[in-house]
C-alpha cells in the first residue's frame, strides 16, 4: 500500500469503532435487572458473545433471516445457561434489546482521536452488515455520523460483507476508486478478505490480539496504530 495514493478510508462499525460487546452487556444488565434478576449476567454474556457471532455469520451468508438471528441468539444463549423462558418472552426481550441498545454508546479507545486525525486527510466512510435503523441510531447517538461522508449498509446494497458487491456499492456511493481506498474492520473474513477479494486494500483491527494465519495481512491492535499506515 502506498500511503500517498489513499484518498478514501472505509470503516466497519460494530467491534471496530462502536464497542458492541460492552454496549450489549450494559443493555442486557438493564433488561435482566427488571425482568429476570435471577439470570447471572456474566454467565449469559459468556455464552451470548460466541453464539451471537455464529448467528451473524449464518446471517452474513443468508443462511438465516434477520428475525431468526434475533430469536436464535437469545434462545441458544438461554439454553446454554439452562434458563427456561418462553418464546413470547424471548421475542419481547429481543425487541427491548434492540430499542435500548443504541442508548449505550461506548466506543473503542482512540476512536474520536483517530477520526479527527484522519478526516483532515481522507474522506471517511462506513460499510456495515448491521440492521439499517439500528446502525443509523448508533452513529447519531454516539456522535460518529459527522465524520463520515457515506454510510453503506447491507440492506441498501442487497448483499452482505464479504460479498464483493457491497464493496462495489460502497465505492460507487462514495465516488471512490479501489486503488485509492482502504477498508478497516475487525473481521478477517467479512472486512479484510472481503475487501481484498474486491480489490481494495485492508487493515485488520485485531483488538483481542488473536493469532493470524496470514502474515501478509496488515493489522493493528489499537485504533491509534492506524497512524503507522495513514
Amino acid at each position: 500500500m502506498r500511503i500517498d495514493t489513499i484518498k478514501d478510508v472505509f470503516f466497519d462499525l460494530d467491534h471496530t469503532l462502536w464497542d458492541f460487546d460492552k454496549n450489549s452487556k450494559i443493555t442486557f444488565e438493564s433488561i435482566f435487572a427488571r425482568k429476570h434478576p435471577s439470570v447471572n449476567i456474566d454467565s449469559f454474556i459468556e455464552k451470548y458473545i460466541p453464539i451471537n457471532q455464529a448467528c451473524w455469520k449464518l446471517y452474513q451468508y443468508d443462511k438465516i433471516t434477520h428475525q431468526q438471528l434475533r430469536y436464535d441468539r437469545l434462545k441458544l444463549s438461554f439454553d446454554a445457561i439452562n434458563f427456561e423462558i418462553s418464546d413470547t418472552e424471548i421475542d419481547l426481550i429481543s425487541q427491548e434489546y434492540i430499542d435500548l441498545l443504541t442508548e449505550n454508546n461506548h466506543l473503542f479507545d482512540g476512536t474520536f482521536e483517530i477520526l479527527d486525525y484522519l478526516r483532515g486527510k481522507y474522506k471517511l466512510h462506513i460499510i456495515t452488515n448491521g440492521f439499517a435503523p439500528v446502525q443509523f441510531k448508533k452513529l447519531n447517538n454516539s456522535k460518529l455520523n459527522a465524520y463520515f461522508s457515506t454510510i453503506t449498509n447491507s440492506e441498501m446494497a442487497g448483499v452482505k460483507k464479504p460479498n464483493p458487491m457491497i464493496f462495489e456499492f460502497a465505492l460507487d456511493l462514495a465516488q471512490a476508486q479501489k486503488k485509492s481506498s482502504i477498508m478497516i474492520g475487525d473481521s478477517i473474513e467479512a472486512d479484510v478478505l472481503g475487501a481484498l477479494d474486491a480489490g481494495i486494500d485492508a487493515i485488520y483491527f485485531n483488538e483481542s490480539k488473536l493469532a493470524v494465519a496470514n502474515n501478509n495481512i496488515k493489522q493493528i491492535n489499537h485504533l491509534l496504530e492506524l497512524k503507522n499506515y495513514l
